[in-house]
């Protein structure tokens, strides 16, 4: 019998699985959804870049900023009353186990795109997070897919502290990593800007079904011949 409450039992869920409501990232319609140096967990697994916040949701509060015409400040109340979505998808860490067939729910990364009008030049995003100095840096596009949100809720209950509760962002295409947990702020800039794990070795985008001759596993780090340490996810 598994302890883990999210452990996965048979196959992964499919596309097809779902109605027109849900959100389908298209990484999940591929013939073999586990990229190269992956192999499939049915568990949740936890892992940190340092310690837990243990954020309580009536202390989280999100500020959106930078290279914005609209700043933004929204505490969990206000975050819970935007429109929200529901996106299935998998879910790849930088760490070789990939878990399919996940269902996210919260609010939109396009949305917040509405709501803050980023100016022409912002051309990167920066993701902090309420886990001391943490931040990871993302490609204005990537974070404009539109399977890409801000997540309260996973496969139908909230997220827990550990995996990056109350709110974090899910950005299903790129290596877990770049779905920084326990998001504190969203900062537009000009440049791309090396987050943590990034200025210690890891790629700067991340994504996990490129592959060539440099990264024959995909994009997990800038100098293949020496992995840094593990990330979190």
């Amino acid at each position: 019998m598994q302890d883990d409450p999210k452990y996965q039992e048979g196959d992964p869920l499919q596309a097809d699985d779902f109605g027109s409501d849900v959100i389908i990232s298209s990484d999940t319609l591929r013939e073999n959804r586990i990229p190269a140096g992956q192999s499939r967990t049915r568990k949740w697994p936890v892992l940190h870049f340092s310690h837990v916040p243990f954020l309580e949701s009536s202390d989280w509060q999100l500020q959106v900023f930078g290279l914005v015409d609209k700043p933004l400040q929204l505490n969990f109340q206000q975050f819970r009353e935007l429109p929200r979505v529901k996106v299935f998808s998998d879910f790849h860490c930088v760490t070789r186990w990939s878990r399919l067939g996940n269902l996210w729910e919260g609010v939109s990364a396009k949305h917040l795109l509405e709501l803050v009008s980023p100016k022409p030049d912002a051309k990167y995003v920066v993701i902090h997070g309420y886990d001391g100095e943490w931040t990871t840096n993302l490609p204005y596009d990537d974070f404009a897919d539109e399977d890409v949100l801000l997540a309260d809720i996973h496969d139908g209950e909230p997220i827990d502290e550990d995996h990056g509760g109350p709110v974090r962002l899910v950005v299903p295409k790129l290596y877990a990593w770049k779905s920084a947990k326990w998001v504190k702020a969203i900062e537009f800039v000009g440049e791309d800007q090396a987050g943590y794990w990034e200025s210690v070795g890891y790629h700067m985008r991340g994504n996990p079904w490129t592959v060539s001759d440099e990264h024959p596993d995909g994009e997990r780090f800038r100098e293949p011949k020496n992995p840094p340490p593990g990330a979190e996810s």
